[in-house]
């Protein structure tokens, strides 16, 4: 059984590996500010950055902020989001969204974990997104990735990801909350498949990944 430290010090290993091995890790959505970023992360959902990446310049050149968006046919909204999956939803959300940060923030995304979470189509996740890449705020997003990596490495036994992001964030330092959870990302799509991880080929293995169900 690993005590407390041993596995907080374990973690700040993993920490420093990942590190080594992604020095570059960025978020992979294109945003030039908070709301572009905003709109990017909620397109996101149940579909690859790749993807939300050739559908935003299109949106953002018609939409290019909250006061635009507001007013928007949700008709030409799914039109242009379409391939992004989820549409008819995900538009209504963008436009109520928009609609929230003209009538209560001055059309400017806000900073506040607790202000972003009432924004349509935001949750936890994408909140912490928009915080740590578009305002330095840190933040650690639990995604599919890193809910996976974190069992994984056995730095969490809890699926849901608040307590997930709870357990991580007592064991790596604050400053690098918002790094650590892109090359987790980062990690999860270059290594540790979901079906096939490749455990042989990973630099962690077994002396700081303990490998928690993987088969084979």
């Amino acid at each position: 059984m690993e005590c407390p430290n041993d596995l907080k010090r374990r973690a700040r290993r993993i920490e420093r590996e990942l590190a080594r091995l992604y020095p570059q890790a960025r978020c992979s959505l294109d945003f030039q500010n908070p709301f572009q970023l905003l709109v990017a992360t909620i397109l996101s959902a149940q579909c690859t950055d790749a993807r939300v990446n050739q559908v935003t310049p299109a949106l953002f050149a018609r939409f290019p902020d909250a006061a635009a968006l507001a007013d928007a046919n949700p008709a030409e909204v799914e039109e242009l989001i379409q391939s992004t999956g989820f549409y008819r939803n995900k538009a209504a959300n963008l436009i109520r969204c928009a609609q929230q940060l003209r009538d209560n923030h001055q059309g400017q995304v806000p900073k506040r974990l607790d202000a972003l979470v009432q924004l349509a189509g935001v949750g936890r996740k994408t909140a912490n997104v928009i915080r740590g890449n578009a305002f330095g705020i840190p933040g650690l997003p639990v995604d599919t990735h890193v809910s996976r990596l974190s069992r994984r490495m056995g730095l969490t036994q809890h699926e849901d990801a608040v307590k997930i992001e709870a357990d991580l964030t007592a064991l790596i330092p604050r400053s690098k909350w918002t790094i650590f959870g892109l090359r987790m990302i980062y990690h999860g799509r270059a290594i540790c498949d979901a079906r096939k991880p490749a455990c042989l080929m990973c630099p962690l293995q077994k002396k700081l990944c303990p490998q928690i169900d993987v088969k084979g």
